[in-house]
């Protein structure tokens, strides 16, 4: 790779495609991505922003043209490119994207398109593109039955470069094959284990076909990894258009955790550890996102597209947030200070985005910007909601400096499977936490306003009536959350976390010790922990005394008055059968 950087702007409506990509990218330390856009406006917006700062900011421009592959999302493609190569005509631009028409990618290169590689090109390959883009050379894939096979423009590619032997590429298939299956299996296994509710008997087999899943994962990896030979780093990386690419450990970011420990999991770089967590909850939010658990959530109230948006976007916001972490070299011992600070942060921009930074509605004849009244509610959110987001500081010294996770009570190995997981369920609860905190200074404000319920919310719930009922629900929540269901969990020793099931939202709760909380409790929390209290003390003693009374009662009942009311009824039966029956001997007579 050239040693000048490439300063990227990513232009794509698929924000899982845009994180995917940028997660991918950023593993090399040559490539930075500057900034990213949704929609062609925000494009000219951001480069107008960063050419006043600096106009060598952006230095390639990576897009994608037709995402809904209609006629007038082309022309509006078109349009774009026409004003960003008149505005910047020394501006280079990559397409990236879905298989084009020999039409389409004519008018493109007559508007000034530099280069074009489909959806699904190799890391490796992408990179040659831009880096010959950048060069001032075209670089253009067709793939049309026309033309048959991949050609370049100015240049003639070296497609030996990133290509291996027949031999090593059937490896490589075959290796893929078993790869993909037994991480297909293991996630399916995996998620059917975090599913409350599981009986005993279907955890321990669940158990059983995990472990062996890994250990056919690990003799597979290992005897691969014997017999091939050293690959570029992301060669065998892609780029979808739906999936996150996980990029694969090579030489330069794998290390061991012990040499006494073959069998210890490998130590990917902070960067490829985040993009698997990563990977993994957005493969969950393709879940059913419906909450299945007993509380109220505030995004309950959204349409299930929209949920998925707000989720997908503090997801970005947080990546976001560990690049800016990262950058600044923040220390250990810090990230207790910052983490609160740094979800506040998260909030405020994940607000901005989702409803619209500059988004204008009117009431009551009155014209109100809903961003500034949301943030209005800061102080609230932060003290109600986001400071009560548990184990944030592990999360980040897992994400940052791959410290062992340290979770219901038990430590983990960085990188690790099961490290992992648990790292995943404090992500999950957090983004569901933060989507709530997001929800809720609109539910005190602006719940009833038309426009809002027609853009947000779940069919169900637009009703005045089910709104109020909808509010009402939630503050009783958070009335019983603070005067009795913190104290409690605070007084077991546990955090409740939410997470992504196959089912829904569900709930589970881990250990925590808590004991700095509990002497800080007062008012109702405190008496609450000690009826608790007294009722764990109280209830064996009167249990016991119940079951004696009980005994006593049922024995009396039963050998007392029963058998003397047995003996009058006998006696009474017995004198009515000799009332009724004739006597023999007078009928003789």
């Amino acid at each position: 790779m050239s040693h000048r950087p490439i300063k990227l702007l990513l232009i794509d409506s698929d924000p899982i495609f845009r994180l995917g990509l940028r997660q991918t990218l950023e593993e090399f330390p040559e490539l930075q991505v500057v900034a990213e856009a949704e929609t062609y406006t925000s494009a000219l917006q951001i480069l107008a922003e960063l050419a006043q700062i600096d106009p060598n900011q952006v230095n390639l421009v990576i897009l994608e043209p037709d995402n809904n592959r209609s006629a007038n999302r082309q022309e509006m493609g078109l349009q774009l490119i026409r004003q960003l190569k008149n505005q910047y005509p020394n501006l280079p631009i990559l397409l990236l994207c879905h298989i084009l028409q020999p039409g389409m990618l004519i008018a493109l290169k007559a508007a000034g398109v530099n280069g074009y590689c489909p959806k699904g090109t190799p890391v490796s390959e992408l990179i040659v593109a831009m880096e010959q883009v950048l060069q001032g050379n075209s670089y253009w894939v067709n793939q049309t039955q026309e033309f048959g096979e991949w050609e370049s423009g100015k240049i003639q590619r070296n497609k030996d470069k990133y290509q291996n032997s027949l031999i090593n590429k059937l490896r490589n298939n075959l290796h893929g094959s078993g790869t993909n299956y037994i991480k297909s299996s293991l996630k399916e296994v995996t998620t059917e284990l975090q599913i409350p509710g599981l009986t005993l008997l279907n955890k321990a087999i669940l158990a059983g076909r995990r472990r062996e899943l890994i250990a056919a994962q690990w003799l597979l990896n290992n005897l691969f990894d014997s017999l091939q030979p050293q690959q570029q780093p992301g060669q065998n990386s892609f780029i979808g258009a739906t999936e996150l690419p996980l990029p694969k450990p090579d030489s330069s970011i794998v290390v061991r955790n012990s040499t006494s420990n073959p069998f210890a999991p490998p130590l990917l770089s902070p960067r490829a550890l985040q993009a698997t967590l990563f990977a993994s909850c957005i493969n969950k939010l393709q879940f059913n996102l419906q909450n299945v658990t007993d509380i109220p959530l505030e995004i309950d109230i959204l349409r299930e597209d929209k949920k998925r948006e707000l989720l997908y976007l503090l997801l970005q916001k947080f990546a976001d947030s560990l690049d800016e972490l990262r950058n600044s070299e923040v220390e250990t011992h810090r990230l207790n200070e910052i983490k609160y600070i740094l979800l506040s942060d998260i909030w405020q921009a994940a607000i901005k985005d989702f409803f619209g930074k500059f988004t204008i509605i009117k009431t009551a004849g009155i014209e109100l910007e809903i961003v500034n009244i949301l943030l209005e509610d800061a102080v609230i959110v932060q003290t109600g909601i986001i400071n009560k987001i548990p184990l944030i500081s592990e999360l980040l010294s897992y994400l940052i400096f791959q410290t062992e996770l340290y979770i219901d009570n038990t430590s983990y190995l960085p990188g690790s499977e099961e490290a992992n997981e648990h790292a995943t369920m404090i992500l999950e609860n957090m983004l569901i936490h933060l989507a709530n905190a997001v929800m809720q200074p609109l539910l005190n404000r602006l719940a009833d306003t038309e426009i809002i319920k027609k853009d947000y919310y779940n069919r169900q719930l637009i009703s005045t009536r089910e709104i109020e009922r909808f509010r009402n629900d939630l503050s009783w929540k958070y009335r019983w959350q603070n005067y009795v269901g913190e104290a409690q969990k605070i007084f077991e020793s546990r955090y409740e976390l939410f997470v992504f099931a196959p089912r829904g939202i569900a709930k589970l709760f881990v250990y925590a010790p808590r004991n700095n909380e509990l002497t800080e409790l007062g008012g109702i929390p405190l008496v609450v922990t000690l009826l608790l209290e007294f009722r764990d003390a109280a209830t064996p003693r009167l249990q016991s005394l119940l079951s004696f009374l009980g005994n006593g009662v049922v024995f009396f009942l039963t050998r007392i008055v029963g058998r003397g009311v047995g003996l009058i009824v006998r006696g009474v039966l017995q004198g009515i059968g000799s009332a009724t029956l004739p006597d023999k001997k007078n009928n003789r007579e």
